[in-house]
């Protein structure tokens, strides 16, 4: 486990931009947080780390949001609104499988609501601070995390 201290936004933004620019098609990352935690300004630094231009926004409504202009394709989800039985229904695994879709990088808040988990992937838990700054757990579970993803 890696823990990180986050200043600010433009700290947590610039982690998923480090995110964005080195994980590969077929990552996995499962957002936790509280609500305002970071979770969807980190989903949005990974996009420009993948070259996106277009506005990331949180599908908390949509549940999914799909992103395929950058470098690999962004898959965006968030099941705040779900239920663990409900999420079983998504079929999640053709997202992070590439199964009817392009492979691409998963990104997943609200993640401790899956009733089930991809084989590798990137636990991410944001916790903010008082003062507009965050604390970041990173966990890798059977993936390598290279030394340059976090060294923002």
């Amino acid at each position: 486990m890696t823990e990180l201290f986050l200043p600010n936004t433009q700290a947590t933004q610039q982690l998923g931009i480090s995110l964005g620019k080195n994980l590969t098609a077929g990552s996995v990352i499962l957002l936790e947080g509280d609500l305002g935690a970071g979770k969807t300004t980190l989903v949005q630094g990974i996009g420009k780390g993948l070259g996106i231009n277009e506005s990331i926004v949180s599908p908390t409504f949509t549940l999914i949001n799909e992103y395929i202009e950058g470098r690999i394709p962004l898959y965006h989800l968030d099941l705040y609104r779900l239920k663990p039985q409900e999420v079983t229904g998504l079929n999640l695994e053709s997202y992070w499988e590439g199964i009817e879709v392009i492979p691409g990088i998963v990104a997943i808040e609200w993640a401790e609501r899956m009733p089930y988990l991809p084989d590798s992937y990137l636990r991410v838990c944001l916790k903010s601070g008082e003062d507009g700054d965050r604390q970041v757990e990173i966990t890798a579970v059977n993936c390598q995390i290279i030394d340059n993803l976090i060294s923002s």
